[in-house]
């Protein structure tokens, strides 16, 4: 047993410059440290994220209150328990704050520390991060059930049989909340699909990125001009073209469209949808239906190398879910963001609807790494994809990485590769990569 001696909340700032919360958790002369990322896209079904509100102080988005709640109620309650048992840490820190979304001390209180003695769980038995979060993963209990009455792929190993690398999906082209809604979709990405490695996957998409700048400011685009996760932003006529734009890209940079890289969609959906349709600002308004949504991606499917597709439609949209499903499920990975907002009660629900196949990790969504876990165990056993995925408040802080590797993520959504709240995870990756076989 190894007793948790010291625990300590700050206040710092992310990358937009807005205060979040790091957490320090020492045992004797081991200390773990972890920060808490934050989300401008949020679903309404996340856990709260705790800010002070009070005007005179960073415009009331301070977090002194979230941090007074870890060194003042989560201290006294956790010290001298044990950092090995993640999973009894983290149901204490659940049943101290007691409400479905974390509403008392705030996810991001409860994450803090979460995400804090998992880095000194690693550090007390010296192996890497990555490969604790392996062994928590592991260890988890079997599903007591498994809702699947007509999975939407074979079910998966509850279990993955090691580590792995996942597959980078990159930021490109940022609209929506991420960039001032230049265009109505949030991010137009790329995947490196035929890469044969990490290494050489990284150094594909630095690649395309590079070529993307040059076409943008070849065409009088503003070329460094990017949005919150370091995507280009530039003031685009529609959708249509950030997707075009990329393919061009990966031409541009050697490679082969729907072989060497494919190109994925975070519509976000829910943020324009006005509650009768979908309604595009950059085509003049148009109001779309839910059936008219699924026909405009499906025609895009037809003609572009998408693979994947991100919150397709509103969160709440459920039938329409269901339909975008039967549609489009069987030809690329439908993946469920505010939709899920990594909840095993929601994802339980998509996977009775049999709706998506894929789901997005955000471990602020839900407030305790016992809790993804659980999230990704569900997901696997339904044969769903798990992406792992940082906010577009991030920090250098790189746990993620470890996460994606050891629960055997399929992808990781890290952002573009500028800006170091970024590179911090890529690096991490490739540094995780020489230690894998």
């Amino acid at each position: 047993m190894i007793r948790l001696t010291r625990l300590f909340a700050r206040e710092l700032l992310d990358s937009r410059g807005r205060p979040t919360v790091e957490v320090e958790a020492s045992a004797g002369e081991l200390t773990g440290r972890a920060i808490v990322p934050s989300g401008a896209s949020t679903g309404k079904w996340e856990a709260c994220e705790l800010r002070d509100r009070d005007s005179a102080r960073y415009d009331g988005l301070g977090v002194r209150q979230a941090v007074a709640h870890v060194n003042d109620i989560l201290r006294p309650l956790l010290l001298e328990t044990d950092v090995s048992d993640q999973a009894a840490v983290d149901q204490r820190l659940v049943a101290a704050d007691g409400t479905p979304q974390k509403t008392r001390l705030g996810g991001n209180a409860l994450l803090g520390v979460s995400l804090a003695v998992a880095h000194l769980g690693a550090a007390a038995r010296g192996v890497p991060l990555f490969q604790h979060f392996h062994t928590l993963y592991s260890s988890l209990p079997p599903l007591a059930d498994r809702p699947l009455p007509a999975p939407l792929a074979p079910p998966g190993p509850l279990v993955p049989p090691g580590p792995r690398m996942p597959l980078p999906m990159t930021n490109m082209i940022s609209g929506g909340l991420h960039a001032g809604g230049n265009i109505d979709f949030q991010d137009v990405l790329a995947i490196p699909v035929g890469a044969p490695d990490y290494p050489t996957g990284l150094e594909w998409i630095v690649r395309i990125y590079n070529r993307l700048g040059r076409l943008l400011a070849a065409d009088g685009y503003e070329g460094r001009l990017v949005g919150d996760e370091g995507g280009f932003g530039p003031r685009l006529p529609g959708n249509r073209e950030a997707v075009e734009y990329v393919v061009k890209a990966i031409e541009k940079a050697g490679l082969r469209p729907g072989a060497d890289a494919t190109i994925a969609l975070d519509v976000a959906a829910t943020h324009f949808w006005d509650g009768n349709g979908y309604r595009l600002a950059s085509e003049r308004g148009t109001c779309l239906s839910s059936d008219q949504m699924i026909d405009r991606l499906e025609e895009w499917i037809d003609r572009y190398p998408i693979t994947s597709i991100e919150d397709g439609l509103a969160e709440d949209d459920w039938e329409g879910w269901e339909r975008l499903t039967r549609r489009l499920g069987h030809r690329v990975r439908l993946v469920g963001d505010d939709l899920f907002t990594t909840n095993v009660e929601r994802l339980r629900t998509g996977i009775q609807r049999g709706v998506a196949n894929s789901v997005l990790i955000k471990i602020n969504q839900i407030g305790t790494i016992t809790e993804t876990l659980r999230a990704m165990q569900l997901a696997r056993s339904a044969g769903y994809t798990c992406v792992v995925s940082a906010r577009s408040g991030e920090t250098e802080d790189a746990t993620i990485a470890d996460l994606a590797v050891g629960a055997a993520g399929d992808l990781i959504k890290i952002g573009s590769i500028v800006r170091s709240e970024r590179l911090a995870k890529y690096n991490q990756l490739l540094r995780i990569a020489e230690l894998l076989p």
